[in-house]
């Protein structure tokens, strides 16, 4: 038996955009938690640590679509590079503006304007569209780049947190900055693998993606996945500091991924019959399960680093799924920007779920933080349920009234 892993790698071109993309998109996951570190290392406060990685993640969940949507029409090199030097100046302003105790007021200006920051998830994607559109190898470099996305998530905070623990608070950032820098620039310097610029269909929907009914509920989903993430890596870092050793937080982050990757390059290799909507909410449910040991987690770093693990097992088969229907129920012309508002989805509710969990952990204690976890979990089964009709094909609207014709 050939392996289907192997088979989407002998593409030209493929391995080049997929490595580099992986180190170009680090910062999704290191930026707001090392936000957070370094600046509740260096100010003591987690609600302003939380505020202020809250609105770098919800400003680029406003701004990544739009310049996805811009991608669409003009290309990834013509788009990405501008936007990408730009987070890159802002970032390096954050970190000196901390570093020198500059006003409060210049953290939140250097936020903002980091947050042009383009979605490197949706740019290698709609590379491998390009390559396999149409062909089953699609199904395969999709949950690569969704068990990939995950391990970005979890060994990339893990990775900002135990930098800015062990050598000093700015570390982590410095290193995400540095990641997003190299990375961006290998992975558009590849102009060969480029998508090519499509016109808008005649048939297609008008307008931005996220009025597509399946975009709204798979992003609104991944709003409270992503909240479970910030909220795991929070609670994480005040637990272990609480059990006077923080830095465990950078071990308890990462096993968070081990299990979901395994899992989730298995189910690529497989590539289960059932409809991916079903599955979707299969993977949901046994997240939403996953999260209730966490309440009683916080007597020991291994208890704590057992649960976690647990918790992150349906991680990355949400995240195939969810990209999967995305991928299938979005046109041509728009997936950039279909893909990029799921991403944002997660962004933002890592943001919300940074800001609750840190005022949750200020006011309630360390263990505690985890009920945002419970809470987030149950909204996301709740949110895939009542949409499957809409996921399935049977009912994809447009928000504005237009009725689009189901999907294969």
């Amino acid at each position: 038996m050939s392996n289907p892993y192997a088979e989407i790698f002998r593409a030209p071109g493929a391995k080049g955009f997929s490595a580099a993309a992986f180190i170009a998109r680090l910062p999704v996951a290191m930026a707001p938690i090392g936000i957070i570190t370094m600046l509740s290392q260096t100010y003591g406060e987690y609600w302003l640590a939380g505020a202020i990685s809250a609105t770098f993640a919800l400003t680029n969940a406003f701004v990544s679509p739009q310049l996805s949507r811009l991608v669409d029409r003009f290309g990834q090199a013509a788009v990405v590079a501008p936007a990408a030097l730009v987070s890159v100046a802002a970032f390096l302003v954050l970190i000196t503006a901390v570093n020198q105790s500059w006003p409060v007021w210049t953290l939140f200006a250097s936020a903002l304007a980091a947050a042009t920051m383009p979605s490197i998830s949706a740019m290698v994607r709609a590379r491998w569209s390009e390559m396999f559109r149409d062909r089953p190898e699609m199904n395969t470099a999709f949950a690569f780049e969704s068990a990939a996305d995950e391990l970005i998530y979890i060994a990339g905070a893990s990775l900002s947190v135990g930098l800015s623990v062990s050598l000093f608070p700015e570390a982590g950032m410095l290193a995400s900055t540095a990641f997003l820098t190299f990375g961006t620039a290998a992975f558009l310097l590849q102009r060969s693998t480029e998508p090519k610029v499509r016109a808008l269909d005649s048939d297609a929907p008008r307008g931005s993606a996220i009025r597509l009914r399946p975009v709204q509920i798979v992003t609104l989903a991944l709003v409270f996945v992503g909240a479970i993430f910030a909220t795991a890596e929070v609670t994480s870092v005040a637990i272990t500091k609480e059990l006077g050793q923080p830095g465990a937080a950078s071990f308890v982050i990462g096993v968070y991924a081990v299990g979901s990757f395994v899992l989730g390059l298995v189910l690529g290799a497989i590539n289960p019959k059932m409809p991916l909507q079903r599955q979707m909410l299969i993977a949901v449910s046994v997240l939403a399960l996953a999260t209730l040991p966490l309440l009683i987690a916080g007597s020991s770093v291994a208890l704590l680093a057992a649960a976690i693990f647990l918790s992150g097992v349906a991680i990355s088969p949400t995240f195939i799924t969810a990209f999967g229907l995305i991928e299938r129920r979005v046109p041509e012309s728009m997936l950039t920007e279909g893909v990029t508002w799921v991403m944002t989805g997660i962004g933002i509710g890592m943001a919300l779920g940074s800001f609750v969990s840190g005022w949750v952990v200020d006011n309630y204690g360390a263990q505690n933080g985890f009920w945002v976890s419970v809470a987030a979990a149950a909204a996301t089964v709740l949110t895939v349920a009542l949409g499957q009709r809409s996921l399935s094909g049977m009912q994809t609207e447009v928000a504005a009234g237009r009725q689009a014709q189901p999907a294969e």
